[in-house]
């Protein structure tokens, strides 16, 4: 199989290496995962756009569709990075592993978010009515649902790519589910 390297910032073209300048300001660093998406001219760019859009979704919201999605992908890069980023949100450690599981019993909102953006990975877009409709009873709105699709079709982009490509993950690893 193709080894892909993590390009430098030298070997992207200028538009990506403004991008990664910005990265290196913002978050103090290139994630290796968006370092490849330079590869193509477009990508990074139309990524990191899609991934900084407005959404009815709150941070921890948006949390648990990135670990959620990532762990039914078993994508371990973008465990190891929401895992990171779940903390920074307030997540626990438990409550991380909780989420990747399915469920957050914790937070009954949470838990009816977190079962079905399981089920629709796992079901291919076609979750359980019952999930569907748990999901409205417990607060959220069209346009919640909407921006929670949206949001999982960004990770499905980033669990793929790692999946593809397997390049080194840069953030601690996350912990393995028992």
């Amino acid at each position: 199989m193709k080894t892909f390297n993590v390009p430098t910032r030298e070997e992207v073209s200028p538009a990506n290496q403004v991008l990664f300048d910005n990265l290196k300001k913002g978050i103090g660093k290139v994630p290796n995962l968006y370092a490849t998406l330079a590869h193509s001219e477009n990508a990074l760019g139309a990524y990191l756009t899609l991934q900084s859009s407005k959404s009815s979704l709150k941070a921890k919201e948006k949390e648990v569709v990135n670990l959620v999605v990532s762990q039914v992908n078993e994508c371990e890069y973008c465990l190891a990075a929401h895992t990171y980023i779940g903390k920074l949100n307030g997540f626990t450690d438990e409550q991380i592993i909780e989420i990747r599981k399915g469920g957050a019993s914790f937070d009954p909102k949470l838990d009816a978010l977190a079962s079905l953006v399981k089920n629709a990975v796992e079901n291919k877009g076609k979750p359980e009515p019952t999930l569907v409709d748990r999901f409205f009873v417990v607060g959220y709105t069209n346009e919640n649902l909407v921006d929670t699709v949206l949001l999982i079709g960004d990770k499905m982009v980033t669990n793929y790519l790692h999946g593809i490509t397997k390049v080194p993950v840069d953030f601690p690893a996350a912990p393995a589910l028992v």
